[in-house]
């Protein structure tokens, strides 16, 4: 997509700091990391958001959690686990609407991870 932030660090016509990339995926360090260890991992295809998925893109998926696995170990996440999240739309706060899961540890997270509505 032509205007996508995403697709743009994916390509790398913007800088980011490259943490895992395959034919499929990219994962980069967030800009404004909220622990430690915080990746940014995107599909190299354009793909909106989770409900934008169909059979044909999600093709490409098939390996997410393999990919995550090996960005959690790389990281040194393997021991003390991780938390991944994934923002689906506006309201629950997706910024970027270019599919992304943020793979976040590397320190002890509260639960819950939201605080509450006031």
């Amino acid at each position: 997509m032509e205007d996508c932030l995403f697709c743009k660090i994916a390509a790398g016509e913007i800088p980011s700091t490259k943490v895992y990339e395959d034919d499929h995926w990219f994962a980069f360090r967030d800009i404004n990391p909220s622990a430690p260890v915080h990746v940014l991992l995107i599909p190299r295809q354009h793909v909106k958001n989770i409900l934008a998925l169909t059979d044909e893109t999600n093709k490409n998926f098939s390996d997410f959690f393999l990919v995550v696995k090996k960005i959690a170990e790389q990281e040194g996440l393997g021991d003390n686990g991780f938390r991944l999240v994934i923002n689906t739309g506006a309201e629950a706060g997706q910024t970027v609407f270019h599919f992304h899961a943020h793979i976040i540890g590397g320190k002890a997270m509260g639960w819950p991870p939201f605080p509450e509505d006031k």
